[in-house]
């Protein structure tokens, strides 16, 4: 099953993004801490920039008329082997977006983007210690 239902998506890399983009208006590709290119088209999205996409995702949905689709995807981290690795950054940055697009009334979440929200909200006060001390983090300082 797709997550087509929901007004708010959440998915891991290029992957996810075709899965949960394929009908909505906008895709937020969060890459924190590497600079991974997205998909064509994709708005980028980090922590910092959070509360801009969630006035943005209004404006959009104002815009549009409506019902305004979104699809948050993370691009996590390429292994040595090419496969997708999960980035603790990328997570908490996504969160940090779905939720600034629920704080603006746009909150009608898959489980997956309320899962995302939730490891945000819960870990808020830890995420900049978690950014720092990631897996992909430790790997770019030791380069």
């Amino acid at each position: 099953m797709s997550q087509s239902a929901y007004q708010v998506r959440f998915d891991w890399g290029h992957a996810g993004a075709a899965s949960i983009g394929q009908d909505a208006e906008a895709v937020v590709w969060v890459s924190q801490l590497l600079e991974t290119p997205g998909p064509a088209g994709a708005v980028p999205g980090t922590l910092e920039r959070a509360e801009e996409l969630g006035t943005w995702a209004l404006a959009q949905q104002q815009e549009h008329g409506g019902r305004f689709r979104i699809a948050v995807v993370a691009a996590g981290a390429a292994r040595g082997d090419g496969s997708l690795r999960f980035a603790v950054e990328d997570l908490l940055a996504a969160g940090a977006v779905i939720e600034a697009i629920a704080a603006v009334g746009i909150d009608h979440q898959s489980p997956e983007a309320a899962a995302a929200a939730s490891a945000y909200r819960g870990l808020r006060t830890a995420t900049r210690h978690l950014l720092s001390a990631s897996e992909t983090a430790r790997e770019s300082l030791s380069k």
